[in-house]
């Protein structure tokens, strides 16, 4: 099964978050019940490092929600993100089913503070390395953001323009 990242994010987006493992498992899951296939692990970890990248996927600590309360030993969850379009690849539907995950609620202001900090990152490296393709995306991924989370990616708008004009 080789999932694209709607197709992860759809998978996530069934539970709300889900842990990279417990990514991993959910989709292993519904490659089996799909035709008994396995999933191939370097091919699995390329896809969630590429959703991350693009930001179909994002990546969210709830134990940094200050409230002392975790999930799933305080794992990071991944989350459907802004240029996702969450689609649940075939014989998935019934994984919430099959895996022992109850469906989670992350704080949507948080979340978007750490997806924030994550883009803010990005343009940074983007700019350092004076990637034009990536600094375009990254315009683009801005605006998606700010309709997605309650965040102001304005400074960083700024800083892609002004190296786009260099």
């Amino acid at each position: 099964m080789d999932a694209t990242a709607d197709e992860l994010a759809g998978v996530v987006d069934l539970f709300g978050g889900l842990t990279r493992v417990e990514l991993e498992r959910a989709l292993a899951e519904a490659a089996y019940r799909a035709d008994g296939q396995a999933v191939e692990d370097a091919a699995l970890e390329t896809a969630i490092d590429e959703a991350l990248e693009t930001f179909a996927l994002v990546r969210y600590d709830p134990a940094n929600e200050g409230d002392g309360e975790t999930i799933a030993d305080s794992e990071a969850l991944l989350v459907p993100g802004p240029t996702a379009f969450p689609t649940v690849p075939d014989h998935a539907e019934d994984v919430p089913h099959i895996l022992d995950v109850d469906r989670r609620h992350p704080d949507r202001e948080a979340l978007g503070e750490a997806t924030r900090e994550r883009f803010s990152n990005a343009v940074a490296e983007a700019v350092t390395a004076d990637e034009t393709d990536r600094l375009r995306t990254l315009l683009d991924i801005s605006y998606d953001l700010e309709a997605w989370a309650p965040i102001d990616l304005a400074d960083e708008r700024r800083r892609l323009e002004d190296a786009l004009e260099e």
